[in-house]
């Protein structure tokens, strides 16, 4: 399945190449400072291919292992890659929020629940991991 997608101002667009159709929230720290838990498609990196705004993308290191990258123009939360993990690597994350409708997805998991904030509670009957699933 090939799904369509690209920032609030359009500048940046891409298309990802995917049999999968489930999405994860995580619910680490790193993300919701970004913007609260991210919902986010899987795939192989080597099947995104940014059709548009290459040069717009802005890539934050925030750990030692992973980068999120945004668009500098309207700084829409894109992608969130562990180029730096060993087993992780050849993956990126695509932010759900950027996938054109309609996505045919659907959230199926919560990551790094033993991480999610204080002031809510994960309440659906969806698995959850402590950590990474």
């Amino acid at each position: 399945m090939a799904y369509q997608g690209g920032c609030l101002c359009g500048k940046v667009r891409y298309t990802a190449n995917t049999d999968r159709q489930d999405l994860s929230r995580c619910h680490c720290k790193q993300c919701r400072q970004w913007g609260g838990a991210f919902d986010s498609l899987g795939l192989k990196h080597a099947n995104l291919t940014i059709t548009s705004g290459e040069e717009l993308i802005k890539w934050y290191l925030s750990s030692d292992v992973a980068r999120r990258g945004f668009c500098q123009e309207c700084e829409t939360n894109l992608f969130w890659q562990a180029d730096r993990h060993p087993e992780w690597s050849q993956f990126i994350a695509v932010s759900a929020g950027t996938l054109d409708e309609p996505t045919n997805t659907a959230l199926t998991k919560h990551i790094f629940c033993a991480h999610n904030g204080d002031y809510y509670e994960i309440t659906d009957d969806l698995t959850q991991f402590p950590e990474d699933g």
